[in-house]
């Protein structure tokens, strides 16, 4: 068994990586994505959490079609008090593709390409915590 994963931040968050902005590709409609990374470092700890890890890396491509119309969702456009819990956002479901590989020292492997046409996907965009409008009504502390 193999666990790629970027390691665990201190904020417990786990199986995530950054990407650059570059990696990412959005049509000007809003309707196809493609997300594609190549060659990045990551760990195999062979178990999640293991004792064991040794240097790795993943490359894939994942792409995104929206199937309907997208869909408002979220709080409202003033968040007077729930910045991190919040959102905005418009959405749509979406058909998404992927192809997958790994390797390291004495290993790779390569995916076939998988389609969530027995699942679920979507794509949209949305602003979240300090990035909404904040009600900006004065205080009755204000002079």
């Amino acid at each position: 068994m193999h666990d790629y994963n970027g390691g665990i931040q201190p904020s417990g968050l786990f199986w995530a990586i950054q990407v650059s902005r570059d990696d990412l590709r959005v049509d000007q409609d809003g309707r196809r994505a493609t997300l594609r990374v190549r060659e990045r470092a990551v760990i195999d700890s062979f178990q999640f959490g293991g004792a064991n890890a040794v240097p790795a890396t993943v490359s894939f491509t994942v792409r995104w079609q929206a199937i309907g119309p997208a869909e408002s969702r979220g709080k409202g456009t003033a968040v007077p008090t729930d910045h991190e819990g919040a959102f905005l956002g418009r959405f749509a479901r979406a058909r998404s593709t992927g192809f997958f590989k790994g390797s390291q020292l004495g290993f790779s492997f390569r995916s076939n390409s998988a389609t969530t046409d027995r699942g679920y996907a979507e794509m949209g965009r949305e602003r979240n915590g300090v990035f909404l409008t904040v009600d900006a009504s004065p205080s009755s502390n204000s002079p």
